[in-house]
């Protein structure tokens, strides 16, 4: 049996503000508020993105991100920028030819975008 991801699950404090910036950052709708759950998605995408409450701070560097891409890299950046993430710096491993930028979402969540 094949498995799929379905649904990627951010943690954070509060799920609407956060929905704020990855609705405009991703170009998304809320599909479903429940809450303490905000389930953000494009309908006919298989994708979606959960925003959960939980009552722990983040600490620390996330154990998982994801990388996103589209437009141009600088483009990008600025853009999310000026929607409230806060650049980190920018990561080119030694003998590739890869470059991606860091940076946080108005919760502190890391997140790249490649190019």
């Amino acid at each position: 049996m094949t498995l799929d991801i379905h649904n990627v699950v951010i943690n954070c404090e509060n799920p609407q503000r956060l929905a704020e910036f990855w609705t405009r950052a991703l170009e998304m709708d809320v599909l479903e508020d429940h809450g303490s759950f905000v389930l953000l998605g494009r309908r006919g995408s298989p994708v979606t993105l959960g925003l959960q409450r939980v009552p722990e701070p983040h600490i620390g560097k996330n154990r998982v991100h994801f990388d996103i891409h589209g437009e141009s890299r600088d483009v990008a950046v600025q853009r999310l920028v000026d929607l409230g993430a806060a650049l980190q710096g920018e990561q080119r491993p030694p003998g590739l030819n890869l470059v991606w930028t860091v940076l946080t979402d108005p919760d502190g969540n890391e997140f790249c975008i490649t190019g």
